[in-house]
């Protein structure tokens, strides 16, 4: 693989949120624990869950929705349907749900900063995204936007 190859995937949103964070974590814990690593099983249920909202959410917009995964590919049409008619990110919502399940399963402060980090990013990253799908669907996106929260039904 080349470097301008591997940066690019080591850029994309699930490689960092699947593999790169979790590997970051590990380490950092088993250096801070000389060795010794501190578990919370019942963190693994929102390891899964984020992981599985994610892979299902993705396959779901991409059949009704079309496009591609990511924005690279962008849908063909809103999808409102499915989770969408809950939170208009499920998908980046399965991400930190993951980073979540990271800092319980854990129990580390360093996975709750990288938490932090990488909502910050992913709610720049859903500013920009939306701005794109309102130039692109218009007042049919704004009015999905007014009916629709953009991370916890009903509140944010």
């Amino acid at each position: 693989m080349t470097s301008s190859r591997l940066l690019r995937w080591l850029s994309r949103s699930p490689v960092q949120t699947f593999i790169l964070c979790p590997l970051l974590v590990v380490a950092f814990e088993l250096v801070r624990q000389r060795g010794e690593l501190t578990t919370e099983p019942a963190g693994v249920v929102l390891l899964a869950w984020g992981y599985l909202q994610y892979l299902l959410v993705g396959r779901f917009r991409t059949r009704v929705g079309g496009g591609g995964p990511g924005f690279g590919v962008p849908p063909d049409r809103i999808v409102e349907d499915g989770p969408y008619r809950y939170v208009r990110n499920p998908m980046y919502l399965g991400h930190l749900i993951v980073m979540l399940g990271l800092a319980v399963t854990f129990v580390s402060w360093f996975a709750l900063i990288l938490f932090a980090a990488r909502a910050l990013w992913f709610h720049r990253r859903v500013l920009e995204d939306e701005a794109r799908l309102e130039k692109m669907f218009g007042p049919a996106y704004l009015d999905y936007q007014r009916r629709v929260k953009r991370w916890i039904p009903g509140l944010l």
